[in-house]
This record gives structure tokens, sequence and C-alpha cells, in this order.
């Protein structure tokens, strides 16, 4: 049987396995969400597909994005990184990758990161029922609010666009299509917590 799903993975087989079993997903470990927090800054001014193409590379370059490490990269680590040509070798976007670990671990310290990103909507995923992709945002006032706040914790490269396209990956919103089998199994793992796939719990 043929499944509906959103348009935009196209018949890229990488980008469907992306979007059927991760995008929309909610994801509560603390670490998994500066992964994707940095790799969505990787993505500013490039494609989505691009970054997918590279995650494994990016991976194996920073460390499994363990920011512990990554707060603690030199000069060295980053003219290494710079002659990596898995990654987007964009030095202000390694610079970034690196601040944003420290101001992570600032919020760990505190409260951890997870807390701190979903207390914004409340500890649940908004649910959205867009009818085309026409209708999607490119950001809103909660993904403003949010860039804000990363902003004056030391973040780089969360502007808001960015910041909500982070909320629809890690589903903290959840963008896909209603004709889409994806939007109803995503409202479901809000519904039942159990049915989240193990890691994805807080």
């Amino acid at each position: 049987m043929t499944r509906t799903r959103c348009p935009w993975p196209g018949q890229d087989p990488l980008y469907i396995a992306y979007h059927d079993d991760e995008w929309g997903v909610p994801e509560y470990d603390d670490r998994a969400l500066y992964e994707k927090l940095v790799l969505d800054g990787f993505q500013a001014g490039l494609s989505w597909i691009t970054i997918l193409r590279k995650r494994n590379d990016f991976r194996l370059a920073f460390d499994q994005f363990d920011p512990n490490l990554i707060a603690r990269y030199n000069e060295k680590k980053i003219l290494s990184l710079l002659q990596n040509p898995g990654i987007i070798r964009h030095r202000g976007k390694i610079e970034g990758a690196i601040g944003n670990a420290r101001a992570w671990l600032a919020i760990m310290e505190k409260e951890g990161f997870s807390n701190y990103l979903w207390n914004f909507t409340g500890g649940r995923p908004i649910q959205n029922h867009l009818q085309h992709m026409k209708d999607a945002p490119a950001q809103t006032p909660l993904s403003q609010s949010i860039a804000r706040d990363l902003k004056q914790r030391g973040f780089k490269f969360t502007g808001p666009t960015i910041v909500y396209a982070f909320m629809q990956a890690v589903g903290m919103v959840n963008d896909h299509l209603t004709v889409c089998f994806r939007h109803r199994e995503c409202a479901r793992l809000e519904k039942n917590p159990e049915s989240v796939p193990k890691g994805f719990r807080p």
C-alpha cells in the first residue's frame, strides 16, 4: 500500500527515511537536542539533505557531538576541522558549535537542556494541522522568543528560522501535513509517551 507523506523528501531514500523515522518525533535527550541544533546551524544557507548526507562524517569529526568534549576544542582542533572534506568547512559555524557547547553546559548545570527547551511549549508538542506545505511558517513568535533567549545565553546560528526548523525536526511542533501518515503517528507520541522509542523519553 502506498503511503501518503509530506512532499518535501521527494524520492530520495535517505530523505524519506529521515521523514518517516525522525522528523517530528519528540526528542528529549539533552545531547541529541544539542546535535540537532548545531546541525541546523550548519544548514544555514544550504539544504537539509546536504547536511543529512554528511551527518555521519559530522558525528565522527565532532566526537559524536559530545558537548563536554566540544567545549574544550582549541585552535588546533578548529584547523583540523577546516581541513575535513566530510563536513561543512565554515570557521564561523565551527566556532559557533564550540560556543554553543559551552552555553549548553551552562544550561545543563542549572536546569537541563531538554527541560529548558521543552518549557517553552509547556512540555508538550504543539499539534498543528497543516493542509499544504505553503501553510508551514518559516518562523513563529515562539521561535523568535526562543531564538532571542538562546542568543542571550551565548548561542550562535540559532535565529528564529533555524529555531523553527529545529522545533519541527525534534517534535516540539508537529508540522507533518494532515494527509501524511506520520501526522497521526507523531501526534500519538504525545498522548502515549510509552510508545516513544527508547532514547526519546525524558
